[in-house]
């Protein structure tokens, strides 16, 4: 019998059963331009099994004021060995937003599965499948902006590096268009560390209408959203 974690469940507990002793990767920051959508993205890769990766891409707008909230723009690259992946931003599983996506054909579904966390917006390119891999490309508002378990506001420095929990696992969501389903429990869990310098933007709003998405000011129609 398969078990599974409901939305509350998952917000419930740190990350569930225990693992072998957690390794933190070191902070990298590798650039990546995606030909695709045009963004510079930061990219750190996550072992998911032995012989696999989970690639996490951000892209972020050049010279953010201090102290101000920010969008960023999210890629993940995720083998097809994996029925979901996750992101913890906070580095845990309890107040901090949570971005858990799962294949669903050609456009994966991503959501937050915290009850006040972020909200995504798919972008027009960067969302796809093939025979080996499946990936979404999305903007957050309020992935590097939240209230943390002090109650105090945590903002993500849009230049610095931030410890990310990252869980996954090869069992596959049921019901994978919806953006509350269940999800199967984790086979894997850890944390790395990510270098955001690389990720830089200097035409980031640009870059968003270009792919469909407005930003904050916004003047072009969004594409769906997801929550």
């Amino acid at each position: 019998m398969r078990v599974t974690y409901s939305l509350a469940a998952l917000a419930g507990v740190t990350l569930g059963r225990p693992s072998p002793e957690p390794r933190s990767l070191a902070p990298r920051a590798v650039a990546y331009v995606d030909s695709e959508t045009g963004f510079t993205f930061a990219e750190t890769k996550a072992a998911a099994t032995l012989s696999n990766n989970i690639v996490y891409r951000i892209a972020v707008p050049a010279n953010v004021p201090a102290n101000s909230n920010y969008d960023v723009v999210i890629q993940v690259v995720a083998p097809n060995s994996l029925g979901w992946v996750g992101l913890a931003w906070g580095g845990s599983m309890i107040k901090n937003p949570l971005t858990v996506a799962y294949p669903n054909g050609q456009k994966p579904t991503v959501s937050s599965r915290w009850a006040t966390g972020a909200t995504y917006t798919a972008l027009t390119a960067g969302n796809k499948s093939n025979g080996t891999h499946w990936q979404y490309t999305v903007k957050c508002t309020g992935c590097t902006t939240y209230t943390g378990s002090s109650g105090g506001i945590t903002r993500i420095s849009p230049t610095g590096t931030t410890r990310f929990g990252y869980a996954c696992a090869s069992g596959k969501v049921s019901n994978p268009s919806s953006t509350t389903a269940t999800i199967p429990t984790h086979d894997v869990y850890n944390y790395v560390s990510h270098d955001f310098s690389a990720g830089q933007n200097a035409n980031f709003a640009a870059l968003l209408l270009k792919n469909g998405v407005t930003d904050e000011s916004g003047s072009a129609n969004a594409t769906q959203a997801f929550e």
